[in-house]
């Protein structure tokens, strides 16, 4: 069987395709991930930092949110209404901002996956400063697969 149709069946690209294009529904596939990854990613930005902020501080209140995410109060206050909806954190007027069990959960969980990435990058060479920025983005889209290798690598490079 020719290699080409062979690639293109598993969804890569071939060498004799030059612009290397995927299969419509593999790259679909690939597009809805990555729109997954964005929606989650500022539910476990916010959940860990409002964890850090707890743990640090005792509260986590909006003001201090916006000023540590870079974004206006109202545009925390909305987030946190969602994150209220979406059982993340529990609130009350005037008072500080509450994790539930499955909040404190999926911010123990991005602080995992940040801290191997962040490893990885480090191990890999990256320079602290850049592998930190870095590792705020990737955290949250590399699969669970990527993130055992990165694991896996670690292990035997440690």
């Amino acid at each position: 069987m020719n290699t080409q149709k062979t690639a293109r069946r598993k969804g890569q690209p071939s060498a004799d395709d030059p612009l290397g294009l995927l299969r419509p529904e593999l790259q679909a596939d690939i597009h809805r991930r990555t729109r997954s990854a964005h929606d989650e990613e500022r539910s476990q930005d916010y959940v860990e930092t409002i964890a850090d902020l707890i743990d640090t501080s005792g509260e986590a209140r909006a003001v201090e949110i916006a000023r540590r995410m870079g974004v206006t109060h109202v545009t925390v206050i909305k987030t946190i209404a969602r994150l209220q909806r979406d059982g993340f954190v529990t609130t009350r007027p005037y008072r500080s901002i509450f994790l539930t069990d499955e909040g404190r959960k999926l911010a123990e969980e991005a602080r995992r996956r940040h801290a191997t990435v962040l490893e990885f990058l480090v191990a890999l060479g990256v320079k602290p400063a850049t592998a930190a920025v870095d590792a705020e983005g990737l955290e949250h889209h590399v699969s669970d697969e990527t993130l055992d290798a990165f694991k896996k690598f670690l292990r035997k490079n440690s």
